[in-house]
């Protein structure tokens, strides 16, 4: 097996776990590959880097928070390489274990002892594919204290016209994040399903949408000389621009998951108590 690993390297903690990791796995003969940034943090490792992109591994191991997942996430997706995340962040939703139990879960997994959880995620497409989205895309304004005026269609039908502070795309995966939070709905990640979320919408009968991941989902800017952007797991941005559509739909590349338990409700009900706050 070749397991990958990569850091949150604005954390020194988070980089001197991941050199512990690594070293634990060296010791059992576990053949290694880091992330470039990382492998320039442990001198003794900087034979093992290479760009995350271009990192071929049985599995990825990634030491930080939600942000960490979804950077590392974007660039493995198409490999189909299982990931699972020690959580070194606040939440962590997204993360399988905590750095306390980080090496006895490394050993659960050179024994084989888990499974592999798929995810799906959403195609973003506007003029040209732009990278896939795990948890949300967000449509905003540029500028602060402006509204949106935009169009949104499920399948050719017109779903809803309002204005709106922005909104959002999200799948199950991000049904506990920036979605959950503007008032949409927890959804289990089995659902196969996606989540339409208008922030503070101008209009008290625009509410959450829930449809089915088949949908072709449509978003029209409506007002001239107002721009948007799309931010894609808050990790890559499109501007949108006057009657521009962009268009979201199931991607064909899902997101792959190492799983130790199946405690999906156990991290809504700990996770979600103090919003993050530690």
């Amino acid at each position: 097996m070749i397991m990958g690993l990569v850091a949150r390297n604005d954390i020194n903690e988070a980089v001197e776990l991941a050199g512990k990791l690594a070293d634990f796995l060296t010791e059992r003969n576990v053949d290694i590959v880091l992330d470039a940034p990382l492998a320039r943090e442990l001198d003794r490792y900087q034979d093992k880097g290479c760009e995350l992109e271009d990192m071929d591994a049985d599995l990825v191991v990634a030491v930080g928070g939600d942000g960490t997942i979804l950077r590392t996430q974007s660039f493995i997706s198409h490999k189909k390489i299982p990931l699972i995340g020690i959580n070194m962040g606040t939440v962590g939703f997204l993360t399988e274990i905590d750095p306390k139990n980080a090496f006895s879960a490394l050993e659960e997994i050179l024994a084989g002892n888990y499974s592999v959880e798929r995810r799906n995620q959403l195609l973003v497409w506007h003029k040209h594919e732009l990278p896939p989205a795990l948890n949300e895309v967000v449509l905003m304004t540029r500028k602060p204290a402006k509204m949106l005026h935009i169009q949104i269609s499920v399948d050719d039908e017109i779903v809803e016209e309002l204005r709106a502070d922005g909104l959002i795309i999200a799948t199950p995966s991000g049904s506990t994040a920036y979605s959950m939070s503007a008032g949409g709905p927890i959804i289990d990640p089995r659902v196969e399903a996606f989540i339409i979320v208008p922030i503070c919408p101008f209009k008290l009968g625009a509410r959450p949408t829930v449809v089915a991941d088949e949908s072709i989902i449509k978003v029209k800017l409506l007002r001239e000389g107002k721009k948007a952007i799309a931010v894609i797991d808050g990790q890559f941005e499109e501007e949108i621009n006057y009657m521009d559509e962009i268009i979201f739909r199931k991607s064909e590349n899902c997101a792959y998951f190492v799983r130790l338990t199946k405690d999906f409700y156990r991290k809504v009900r700990e996770k979600l108590t103090k919003g993050g706050i530690d």
